[in-house]
């Protein structure tokens, strides 16, 4: 099967050991105190109190996982890296108007974060096909599930809006693993609890064929490449839901794309594969 999280390239491997180790005892900061409980516990009253917010079909958006993070782009809403971004850079994103959303990676690992000596060998896969980067075995959730907690609460901590879970279709690549959907489903809505648990919406990344099943689950849907392959039709479950369909094309122009893209209520933009500011918009700019 193609590689469906092609975009992760550029920033997130330049993390230098200082703020590596920043964002460790960030993590760690997270397990001690009332924000975060990686171990499986629940969060704060005050996360679970305040509502969650819900995106809606055709809200314009900005796609960064590269580079000096360019605050200036005319968007509501911003999906940026969980790890390189930091509680002050998301507090001036709202004090903009702005959502943030945080992007994690929980269906592989990486070599390049923080807290990767914390998952054991046995867990890790085949490469999905980025250096540095491997499949998890979803099916031990024993052992993911307060891996996956810790990030997300460290998501919550430093104010995001809602989680990008990425690398949530392992059961359609050759992971290392006997990965099959029901495992899949079952991994991806323990990840759905865990995000709302911590007061945050979460998006389903890609995972087209369990849209039906998971659309109650999700908040929102992420998206690579579906104009390209003809695939876009099958995500129009979310916006029939009122939820947004956050979208991204590659190797298309812009204008091969973006009316059919309103026509669907999907949230369209074309990038770079680096994910850099760089972007068009078919809210603003397309054809």
């Amino acid at each position: 099967m193609r590689d469906r999280t092609a975009a992760r390239v550029g920033g997130a491997r330049g993390v230098r050991a200082a703020t590596a180790l920043a964002l460790l005892a960030l993590l760690t900061g997270c397990a001690a105190d009332g924000g975060g409980t990686p171990e499986g516990g629940a969060t704060g009253a005050s996360a679970s109190a305040r509502p969650r917010w819900q995106p809606e079909p055709g809200t314009d958006w900005q796609w960064q996982l590269s580079g000096r993070l360019d605050t200036t782009v005319d968007a509501p809403v911003y999906d940026v890296d969980g790890f390189d971004r930091t509680a002050s850079e998301v507090a001036a994103l709202h004090r903009d108007g702005r959502k943030v959303i945080c992007y994690l990676s929980t269906g592989a690992w990486e070599d390049f974060r923080p807290d990767a000596a914390r998952f054991p060998t046995e867990v890790l896969g085949k490469g999905n096909g980025w250096e540095g980067e491997r499949w998890l075995d979803i099916r031990r959730t024993d052992v993911l599930e307060p891996l996956m907690e810790s990030r997300i609460a460290m998501c919550a901590e430093k104010g995001f809006d809602a989680v990008e879970p990425d690398n949530m279709d392992g059961y359609r690549n050759k992971s290392g693993f006997p990965l099959t959907a029901a495992d899949q489903l079952r991994y991806n809505r323990l990840i759905a609890r865990l995000v709302h648990r911590h007061g945050m919406a979460v998006g389903l990344k890609n995972d087209l064929p369990q849209i039906p099943e998971l659309v109650g689950d999700f908040d929102f849907a992420v998206n690579e490449q579906c104009a390209q392959y003809d695939e876009c039709e099958e995500l129009t479950p979310f916006v029939k839901a009122g939820k947004a369909v956050f979208h991204v094309e590659y190797e298309l122009p812009a204008e091969r794309f973006c009316a059919r893209s309103r026509e669907l209520g999907l949230s369209s933009l074309r990038k770079e594969y680096p994910l850099d500011a760089s972007r068009e918009s078919c809210a603003t700019d397309g054809d």
